[in-house]
């Protein structure tokens, strides 16, 4: 039997990102990551207040910089520390039409010891992206053993 490609009990976190340019990012998910809008509440001096988008099914909400409230993006922070991980149907269609729309390959789709193929990306914004598709069902002890193998004991 083929295991599922978005494994039970990873189906959901919501990050809130916080944006330079909200709406031209609303714009680069939707054609990289084949994000829907759910909503958008504009403001009146025309930055995104909040909105609410679907990737593969992760809800992910995400705001303009508001530093009077202190939300600043990454672009002014100068980077970012956090990844999100979403499992989608093929990781290597998504991230080739994720790259075409202007994604930035920080790790190329590869399969790893632990039964899923996956990659890392950054969008225009200062996010960085982690898509993967679970490939096989492996035992945490085949997980430590292949880790072990790999990485070496210590």
């Amino acid at each position: 039997m083929k295991p599922k490609p978005i494994p039970e009990g990873h189906e959901g976190a919501t990050p809130y990102l916080i944006c330079k340019e909200a709406s031209r990012a609303i714009d680069f998910y939707k054609a990289a990551f084949g994000a829907e809008e759910m909503l958008r509440i504009p403001m009146p001096d025309g930055r995104v207040g909040h909105a609410e988008l679907k990737i593969s099914g992760a809800a992910i909400m995400l705001a303009d910089e508001f530093p009077e409230m202190g939300a600043i993006s990454p672009q002014t922070l100068g980077g970012t520390s956090v990844r999100m991980m979403i499992y989608v149907a093929d990781v290597d269609a998504f991230i080739a039409r994720a790259v075409a729309a202007g994604a930035t390959v920080l790790q190329p789709v590869t399969d790893q010891f632990y039964g899923d193929r996956n990659c890392k990306v950054a969008d225009p914004f200062g996010h960085v992206w982690m898509f993967g598709s679970h490939q096989e069902d492996v035992s945490r002890e085949e997980i430590m053993k292949r880790a072990a193998a790999l990485y070496g004991k210590k």
